[in-house]
């Protein structure tokens, strides 16, 4: 049965849906939209989506299924549109968007039905040059249908229409996905976007330090670099979540403070000895609300040609980097090549190859 689906916001999340969802059913209609009219010709060009029409109204009244691939808070700006459209019957509206609380509570009396979703994928690239189809393969794809036991039995309809993704669906509440995509994805981005803040700071007083963050520091706060645009709407739109745990960090951070003050060497022990255990439990190989780091670390002697030698290796086998970097180098010693590859596949394919073909000792973290 030919299915029409509507992909508003053809940037990196909704074009790498497209991909999947035209891999897996070729017979589906997919139209798009995009504010941009360079993103949508470059969907068309690419064929990424098969329509797109002249104006966003045209293109969800032909839409059994509408993907909403945008900030949270443009999506509600979508959602307050289509409330007023004639759209059509039982159709079907979703999102991709990192809370849902907020997201679930206006859509709740709406006249079309609406089911939360939220693909924990991202790269640490954008727009639709950068889709890709495995893009959300083994990431977990949360699904909130509420309460309503209609909304629940249609929660089958995105799995098979979104099977291409080959994504693990998992069903919660709106609370639960805010609590804990708040406590592990976008309290962690606050305190890295404030440490990097902070090591701005010390620089204009010491400017060595900029040097000097190089190395684990710049790795601790990778995730810093990510969109201010789409963290600002996050945060705005999982407040209540995201104050209450800031109040736990700063009592936190007060016990700390009086460790230090007090020179209690035991409770900062005991403090370090459960992160670490706490940490070394947590899965290996699994995706999860903070977007993985695929890198192969290589020793390079300091010689002409090495970083050739090895992206050619990597070119002839099709591998595509997303980063490259060198930590450390001075003359006569080894410094370390940072490669940093698309997915899981790709670093260990690297791995192997530089292994395999190369006299340089490489290793994952």
């Amino acid at each position: 049965m030919t299915q029409s689906v509507l992909i508003v916001g053809l940037g990196l999340i909704g074009s790498s849906l497209a991909s999947c969802i035209k891999a897996s059913h070729p017979q589906t209609i997919l139209y798009g939209w995009d504010l941009h009219e360079e993103t949508k010709q470059t969907a068309l060009d690419n064929q990424v989506v098969d329509i797109i029409l002249p104006t966003f109204e045209d293109n969800a009244a032909c839409a059994e299924i509408i993907l909403l691939a945008v900030p949270v808070k443009t999506s509600l700006l979508y959602l307050e549109q289509l409330s007023q459209l004639s759209l059509q019957q039982n159709v079907l509206v979703t999102d991709v968007g990192s809370t849902k609380m907020e997201i679930m509570t206006f859509a709740k009396d709406q006249p079309y039905d609406f089911i939360g979703g939220h693909p924990m994928a991202g790269s640490h690239k954008s727009g639709i040059q950068a889709r890709d189809r495995n893009l959300f393969e083994k990431a977990y794809y949360i699904l909130t249908p509420g309460d309503n036991p209609r909304l629940q039995e249609r929660v089958s309809e995105l799995e098979v229409l979104l099977v291409g993704t080959r994504a693990k669906f998992l069903t919660m509440t709106a609370q639960e996905h805010d609590q804990i995509t708040g406590s592990l994805s976008h309290f962690p981005h606050v305190v890295a976007a404030l440490l990097v803040n902070q090591a701005q700071q010390l620089n204009e007083s010491h400017p060595r330090s900029k040097q000097l963050a190089a190395g684990g520091f710049r790795d601790i706060t990778r995730i810093a670099s990510s969109d201010p645009k789409m963290w600002t709407d996050i945060l705005l739109s999982n407040r209540p979540i995201l104050m209450s745990l800031i109040r736990q960090w700063q009592t936190e951070m007060d016990d700390i403070y009086q460790w230090l003050e007090e020179a209690q060497g035991e409770a900062i022990f005991d403090f370090f000895e459960r992160a670490r255990e706490t940490r070394e439990q947590l899965p290996i190989h699994q995706k999860g609300t903070i977007p993985a780091f695929y890198d192969v670390f290589i020793d390079i002697p300091d010689s002409p040609g090495i970083i050739g030698e090895i992206t050619s290796l990597l070119g002839m086998a099709a591998l595509s980097l997303i980063n490259l970097r060198i930590l450390e180098t001075r003359e006569e010693i080894f410094g370390v090549l940072q490669l940093s590859f698309k997915n899981e596949v790709d670093q260990q394919i690297g791995q192997q190859l530089i292994k395999e073909n190369t006299p340089y000792h490489c290793w994952i973290k």
